[in-house]
C-alpha cells in the first residue's frame, strides 16, 4: 500500500476516536476568518476542553460510514471545521455560538449529539442550555430554598420571643 493511503487510514482512525470520545460535535464553515481570529478561537476552545480541527470532508465521511453515522451529507460541502466537545454536551455548541458573535463570518453547518446528526437550529438550541455546573447549582438552590425559609422562620420566631 502507498504511504498516502496509510496516512489516510490512520487519520480516519483518529477521527473515529474523536467522534467516539465526544459528547457533541459542531460542524462549522470558517471561511472569512482571519488567522489571528482562528488562533484566538482555537485557544479559547482548547482552554475549555474542546478539540478544534479542520478535517477533509471525505475523511470525516469515511469515519462516519465506519461508525454507522448518517445525516452529514449536506453539511460536508465546502470548508468545514469541527469542534469536538469532550466533557460536556453543551460546551462546544455554547462556545461556538459565542464565537459567532465575535466573528460574524463563522457559520454553524450541523452538529452531532447523542449518536446522531443534528441540524444547525438544534445546535443553537443545545448551545442555549446552561452548563452542567450551572444546572447543578440551580438545583441545589431550589432544594435548599425550603430549608432556608424554614430556618429564617424559626429565627424570626426566636427573635420575637426574646
Amino acid at each position: 500500500m502507498s504511504a498516502n493511503l496509510e496516512l489516510k487510514k490512520s487519520a480516519v482512525e483518529e477521527i473515529k476516536k474523536l467522534i467516539s470520545d465526544s459528547k457533541s460535535i459542531v460542524l462549522l464553515d470558517y471561511r472569512g476568518i482571519t488567522v489571528s481570529q482562528d488562533t484566538a478561537l482555537r485557544k479559547t476552545l482548547r482552554e475549555n476542553n474542546v478539540v478544534y480541527k479542520v478535517i477533509k470532508n471525505t475523511l470525516f465521511k469515511k469515519a462516519c460510514e465506519q461508525l454507522n453515522i448518517t445525516g452529514f451529507d449536506e453539511a460536508l460541502n465546502g470548508t468545514t471545521a469541527f469542534a469536538f466537545g469532550l466533557n460536556d454536551e453543551t460546551n462546544a455548541p455554547r462556545l461556538i455560538k459565542a464565537a459567532m458573535k465575535d466573528y460574524q463570518t463563522l457559520q454553524i453547518k450541523a452538529g452531532y449529539y447523542n449518536g446522531k446528526a443534528i441540524s444547525e437550529s438544534e445546535v443553537v438550541t443545545l448551545a442555549s442550555i446552561p452548563s452542567k455546573e450551572v444546572l447543578v447549582a440551580k438545583l441545589l438552590y431550589v432544594l435548599n430554598a425550603p430549608v432556608s425559609s424554614l430556618a429564617r422562620a424559626f429565627k424570626a420566631i426566636a427573635d420575637k420571643k426574646a
